[in-house]
């Protein structure tokens, strides 16, 4: 249903946001708790969370500092980890470019997973949506992930170890990528770029640092992109 208002569209975002709070807290606890087992104090963590805000990366740079992986590989890493963010960028390019020089360096910084996908699937099937009604659901979809996301990094370094090794904090990883990349799956290249960065990273399981995930991807992005390619060469 089209929506009336900017204020609508806001709270729209609100509401359709709200289900990954109950993954982005946990996620981000069970990365205060690990960085504070890697050697990072509470400071630390929380500007880690807070200039980074990138989960994926924040975890892989994580792992490669518990396996005192050299600094370079760290940072390239985490990187390329993140490359999926330029992605994400161009993607909504077309529904965000002609907001404001300052909207959109916020929208840049803001631009994570799960507002990415839910920003994504508003704006491919609700066309009427007008410039500010976007940036509004935008925004709306960080309202309530972002404080989850930073009070969960600063609750779990705070507590650090003195959760029991029990507690089934690990969960919330598999399950909010799960949430994120189910619902994207509508096409045969987003099939098939899947199905290639699974096959790829369980062959590359065994490389060290991790790197494994970085070629996974690659590999994943081509394959996705060279579908597509060849699917438009069809219809053409």
């Amino acid at each position: 249903m089209p929506f009336t208002s900017t204020k609508s569209a806001f709270w729209a975002g609100v509401r359709d946001s709200a289900p990954f709070v109950l993954v982005a807290g946990p996620f981000a606890l069970l990365f205060g708790v690990l960085a504070t087992e890697a050697g990072l104090n509470v400071a630390e963590v929380l500007a880690f969370s807070v200039v980074v805000i990138a989960g994926a990366a924040q975890f892989t740079a994580l792992q490669l500092m518990l396996e005192e992986a050299p600094k370079l590989i760290v940072i390239v890493s985490a990187l390329a980890v993140n490359l999926r963010v330029a992605m994400y960028s161009a993607s909504l390019t077309p529904y965000l470019g002609q907001a404001p020089f300052w909207q959109r360096a916020f929208m840049a910084y803001l631009i994570v997973d799960q507002s990415y996908a839910l920003s994504q699937a508003k704006f491919d099937t609700d066309a009427s949506m007008t410039l500010p009604q976007r940036v509004a659901y935008f925004f709306a979809t960080c309202v309530l992930i972002m404080p989850a996301w930073f009070l969960g990094s600063y609750l779990g370094a705070a507590l650090g170890t003195a959760l029991p090794p029990s507690f089934p904090l690990d969960f919330a990883l598999p399950i909010a990528f799960l949430s994120i990349i189910g619902p994207m799956l509508r096409t045969l290249p987003h099939l098939i770029a899947a199905f290639v960065g699974i096959v790829v990273s369980l062959l590359a399981a065994g490389m060290p640092y991790s790197l494994g995930l970085i070629v996974a991807g690659m590999a994943g992005m081509m394959a996705g992109a060279q579908a597509e390619l060849w699917l438009k060469g069809k219809t053409s």
